[in-house]
């Protein structure tokens, strides 16, 4: 046997390659789940962040490795394999044009696939995938072929198998993807998203969130690609490549809805604040309760101060069984389940859905909610304005609009269905001063009774004065909040 060579003075050390950036790029390598969602606002750093694990998980598994990334279109792959050809050359792999495949240093398989349709998917089920990586998921309409390749993931020598899907906001895919994984409000750090199994088990996937400002090599190389993103088209647009906004819909009906400026961390509301409900009717279709108070003076809650007149709301109670789906519960189980997540609230009054004031042969629906204990006045249903009045939906978009930036409606964190299903709200095309009422529209008609029982009228001097940062706090503060609060999984 050889002795061990004396390492040579001096010798220079040996080239990193690639490593990954503090924050999302780390947590993705570090992620043991086999579901992982990596993504939000363009230029988070998604295409080095999957390429890099897996040049780090080669080395570990050697030819036991065989990871496929795919796409709607084998031409939208050029950037990825251009990239992969940076950071896997200086390490001996060996690209195949023709198979667009790497042969890895260390035996294991990188490869670029088409997958468009479920029939496609079907190819690669007789394949052992360790790994699968789904770039631009946001173009898939659902998710069949990608939930078809956990087919193909298995491994006979023990590799941890693992799909990843990245994305951006926007595309036809938007909102099965944001509802997959819990992006609206888009999460500061990592979380986990589960669903539960036709055999009652829980999966779990884990939900990696980046944003340009974690990609630091990109902006130091790059300085002036923020600049540019604010050219690409709408503020929604712009919001969603940007902040990674999921709840930005370019051309939606309320396209002044931040989440930025609109979502409060949940708290208690002060005893003094003046409280009432409002109610939208459905059984087969979804009914909506949602609990709002009136801002007694202006409030702090975390970096967002909420000016007084202001609407809050605090609580909600959406009757779904899946999208636009009821509950088909009676009027009884209705009421007591207000009567249950009232808590024994004071509340000034209630509006409601006009329908329910309707008696077709037998008392009506208000009748019975209030021999329940559950009283209701009939709320003003005039959604467009005409003949000098305000219409609902110009109330609830000049409360979410406010004053010098400053919004006169909030929705805490808690609502996350009023979050999830108003924003991406569309117009009704024969009618665009109103909502398509085809879509789920039922919390967006319950908070605009709540909108025309409180009128409110800008006041020229009111917000005026006060800059942004007062009300939203300093950007920098939010930054350092973020990273104070990092969690790797």
């Amino acid at each position: 046997m050889s002795a061990t060579p004396e390492p040579t003075p001096n010798a220079p050390e040996p080239a990193i390659v690639w490593r990954p950036q503090e924050g999302p790029q780390k947590a993705l390598v570090d992620c043991p789940h086999t579901e992982v969602f990596f993504g939000g606002a363009r230029g988070g750093g998604k295409t080095d962040g999957v390429l890099g694990k897996w040049a780090l998980k080669e080395r570990r598994y050697g030819a036991d490795f065989n990871a496929i990334m795919f796409r709607r279109t084998t031409i939208a792959s050029e950037d990825a394999i251009e990239r992969s050809k940076q950071i896997y050359e200086p390490l001996g792999a060996k690209y195949n044009e023709s198979k667009r495949r790497w042969r890895m240093p260390n035996g294991g398989r990188v490869s670029f696939a088409y997958l468009d349709s479920v029939d496609d998917a079907q190819q690669y089920q007789g394949r052992n995938l360790t790994d699968a990586w789904v770039e631009e998921a946001g173009q898939y309409p659902d998710p069949a072929p990608i939930d078809r390749l956990f087919g193909t993931l298995r491994s006979a020598a023990g590799v941890p198998v693992q799909l990843v899907l990245t994305a951006n906001p926007g595309g036809p895919g938007q909102h099965w993807i944001s509802e997959r994984y819990g992006l609206v409000p888009f999460p500061r750090k990592p979380q986990l998203a589960s669903r539960t199994l036709r055999s009652g088990k829980r999966h779990v996937a884990a939900v990696i969130p980046s944003r340009i400002t974690d990609n630091k090599l990109l902006l130091e190389s790059d300085p002036d690609y923020i600049d540019r993103l604010q050219l690409v088209g709408s503020d929604a647009l712009v919001r969603a490549w940007l902040e990674g906004d999921w709840a930005a819909i370019e051309g939606a009906f309320f396209d002044c809805w931040d989440a930025r400026t609109h979502i409060v961390e949940p708290f208690a509301v002060p005893k003094g604040w003046t409280r009432f409900r409002s109610f939208d009717w459905g059984s087969a279709r979804p009914f909506s309760v949602g609990w709002w108070a009136i801002v007694g003076d202006d409030h702090k809650a975390g970096s967002i101060r909420l000016p007084r007149g202001a609407l809050l709301r605090y609580r909600e109670w959406y009757g779904a069984r899946g999208a636009n789906k009821g509950l088909k519960l009676t009027t009884e189980e209705v009421a007591r389940g207000i009567i249950e997540r009232d808590g024994g609230e004071a509340l000034a009054y209630s509006v409601a859905d006009p329908a329910i004031f309707t008696a077709d042969g037998g008392p009506s629906r208000a009748e019975i909610f209030a021999q329940h204990g559950v009283h209701f006045m009939r709320a003003d249903n005039k959604r467009v304005s005409g003949h000098g009045a305000m219409g609902g939906w110009d109330e609830m978009r000049q409360r979410l609009k406010g004053m010098g930036g400053v919004p006169m409606l909030f929705v805490s964190a808690h609502c996350r269905d009023f979050i999830r299903t108003v924003p991406v709200l569309p117009h009704d095309p024969a009618r665009p001063e109103d909502i398509d009422t085809d879509a789920e529209d039922h919390i967006a008609d319950e908070a605009r009774y709540a909108c025309m029982s409180r009128p409110w009228v800008a006041d020229a001097g009111a917000l005026a004065p006060r800059r942004a940062r007062d009300w939203f706090g300093d950007p920098e503060d939010d930054a350092a909040s973020a990273a104070a609060n990092w969690k790797i999984l």
